[in-house]
This record gives structure tokens, sequence and C-alpha cells, in this order.
């Protein structure tokens, strides 16, 4: 059994809901799931885990979250390489810049994206919800 972790923060709730769907696609690919806030998360857990979805919204000019979930991944930068990991969250305006920047640094701290980083515009829709399942199960 795979040993996943999904690490999210959230503002509005649009976050944590794509957070469960990755829990519940991992949990019907067999793995045993642990869920974190980004403050209880960093890099002596990340060795615990055979993979880790990632979940923040978009904030302000296509950004992380800059008070808890960036520094916790910037601790996790020269850690990452070889890891499994899936991106996920919300935003409310612009192009899904952020997430591609995101994936842009996963990617070159040598992490292996198990899919593309899934994105909501607001409110996750059903097929939203869906992809988060697959990402979710892409992780076991």
């Amino acid at each position: 059994m795979s040993k996943v972790a999904v690490v999210f923060w959230t503002q509005t709730g649009n976050t944590q809901i794509m957070a469960d769907a990755v829990v519940e696609g991992a949990r019907g690919g067999g793995a045993d799931v642990d869920v974190f806030g980004p403050s209880d998360f960093g890099p002596d857990k990340l060795s615990q885990y055979d993979g880790v979805a990632f979940g923040c919204p978009a904030m302000g000019a296509e950004v992380l979250e800059e008070s808890e979930f960036e520094p916790m991944f910037i601790s996790l930068d020269p850690v990452l390489a070889g890891k499994k990991i899936g991106l996920s969250g919300s935003y409310g305006w612009g192009d899904g810049q952020w997430m591609r920047d995101w994936e842009a640094r996963a990617a070159a701290d040598g992490a292996n994206l198990v899919m593309e980083g899934v994105m909501a515009n607001y409110e996750p829709t059903e097929d939203d919800l869906a992809r988060c399942r697959d990402l979710g199960a892409a992780l076991n």
C-alpha cells in the first residue's frame, strides 16, 4: 500500500473541496492518506510519503499564498527531486499562470509531476473534481 500526503491551503473553501476529491481518488486507489495544512508539513515529513498532492489557490498577482504555503514549499525545493507530486488549486482571475509557474518550479526541482496541474475557476466543477480524483489515483 502506498502512502500519500495531501497538503493544502484554502481561503474560500474551493481548494479544500479539490483536496477532498484528491483524497478520495488516492484512497480509491488503495493508498493510505494523511492530510496536512502547510504549517504542519515540511522536509522532515516528505520522505515518509510515496506521493504528495499540493493544493493552493492563486493569490494576488497569480502567486501561491505567501504567509504559510509559499514558505512551506520553499523548504521543500531542495528535497523534491524524484518525488511523485501533483498540484491543484482554484483561481478567480488571470489565466492560470500561477499553475504554470508552479509546475515549472517543481519540474526544475526534479519532482515527478504525475499529471498536469488541476485548476478550477472559482468553485470546482464536476469535471474539475474528476480530474482531482485522477490526480489522487495517479499518486499511488
